[in-house]
């Protein structure tokens, strides 16, 4: 029996070049998959598109689908959105929904679905005085926003931490 469905929303960062680790491993943890993309990290993951659909068994999601259309991914249960990088941040703390990622993960505030983060900034954009507040602007909404070494290779990503803070969710 598995243990819920987890949507893995991935913003366009190094990291999401190995989005199928974390897929993997959710997994590997009991629970469903579905995967959400920025149109950007769907771009950069476009080839790998069909062996994802197939590892998760669910479409990959990147755009908003018709009024007419059915919904095609069960309703989630957490989500983990990773890697989050500095122009989604910034969207997101300030209610922006022009994507279908955003969209979802603006309403699962609302809904109080429990959302695991780790940004992936470099130092530069960190340093920008938006970051913080907006951090701390989704702290407050319940998002757990995890700390961590911005400057991380895409391998070293922090997965594990991720999914060890959404089995304590």
């Amino acid at each position: 029996m598995k243990e819920g469905v987890v949507y893995v929303v991935a913003c366009a960062a190094p990291a999401a070049l190995r989005i199928r680790t974390l897929i993997d491993k959710v997994h590997d943890r009991g629970f469903d998959a579905c995967l959400i993309c920025t149109p950007t990290a769907a771009r950069w993951i476009e080839a790998d598109v069909e062996a994802l659909a197939e590892l998760t068994g669910y479409p990959v999601r990147s755009t908003y689908k018709l009024p007419t259309e059915p919904d095609v991914l069960p309703p989630a249960d957490a989500m983990l959105v990773a890697p989050l990088t500095f122009n989604t941040l910034n969207k997101w703390a300030a209610g922006i929904s022009d994507t279908l990622a955003l969209g979802l993960i603006n309403e699962a505030i609302g809904k109080r679905i429990p959302i695991i983060t780790v940004p992936y900034i470099n130092d530069a954009l960190a340093a920008h005085p938006a970051v913080a507040p907006n951090i701390g602007s989704l702290r407050a909404a319940g998002v757990t926003v995890l700390d961590g070494d911005r400057r991380h290779a895409a391998e070293a990503y922090l997965w594990d931490l991720l999914l060890d803070v959404l089995a304590r969710a």
